[in-house]
């Protein structure tokens, strides 16, 4: 199988503290992965390495075989096209429209500015994520489940081929978390793309994740599918599973 993404020996600090003390990771194409771990161990400097927003201070990270501390900032910005980044909140433009929403990521990001390619790309994503029906409406107008579904249709509209989710289910519902996760899966299939999500929720790592991860104090320290996790013996691990 090709590797999408390929992680050795990260290390990152901050000042005097390590927060990525021995990152190793290999995320294969049309693979899943959950990361889990405790607040402040390192998991979203891991995501924000990967797309070159954050530089490791040693260590070799490859995506779609390139190695991104070596990219030219033209040859970051071509890689950062093929990656969506769902981030915690959304990262909506609340002063504009769903439709000016969507529209916005099309023009910044793949330059595309033929009015019925952009309305015929916004209309299939806002289908995918169930929400046809407000195209027209202000992020202020939406649920926050909608607001989620709105967020990951703008990722999706630029056709990534990896998605980096950030806690894509925090602040919601039992129920709504539930229903962005399976949404999650169907989007996975539909479009197989490659995911690495991050979360606290262990419903959503339940439901998407084809591989679990745990992280602890800078470096991963057990994987397997879920059940595989739920009856491990380790005590961190078991934390999560309570």
């Amino acid at each position: 199988m090709e590797n999408v993404i390929e992680i050795k020996g990260v290390k990152k600090n901050f000042g005097e503290k390590t927060v990525l003390k021995n990152i190793n990771l290999t995320v294969t194409k049309g693979e899943n992965i959950v990361v889990l771990g405790k607040s402040g161990q390192g998991k979203s400097v891991m995501i924000k390495c990967i797309v070159g927003m954050i530089l490791p201070d040693e260590g070799s990270l490859k995506v779609f075989g390139d190695e991104v501390c070596s990219m030219s900032e033209d040859t970051l910005k071509a890689m950062r096209t093929r990656i969506g980044f769902l981030f915690q909140g959304g990262a909506l433009y609340d002063s504009m429209t769903v439709r000016e929403n969507l529209a916005f990521a099309l023009q910044r990001v793949l330059k595309i500015t033929d009015e019925n390619d952009i309305e015929n790309r916004s209309k299939e994503v806002l289908e995918a994520v169930g929400l046809s029906e407000v195209i027209d409406k202000m992020p202020s107008d939406l649920s926050g489940g909608m607001r989620k579904r709105m967020a990951l249709a703008r990722t999706l509209i630029v056709k990534p081929e990896v998605i980096l989710y950030d806690e894509p289910t925090t602040g919601l519902d039992t129920i709504t978390s539930k229903e962005i996760s399976q949404l999650m899966l169907e989007i996975h299939e539909k479009y197989k793309t490659s995911s690495i999500i991050i979360t606290h929720d262990m419903q959503c790592a339940r439901i998407t994740g084809g591989r679990v991860m745990v992280l602890n104090e800078g470096e991963f320290i057990a994987e397997g599918t879920y059940t595989e996790l739920e009856n491990c013996n380790d005590e961190f691990v078991k934390l999560f599973f309570k």
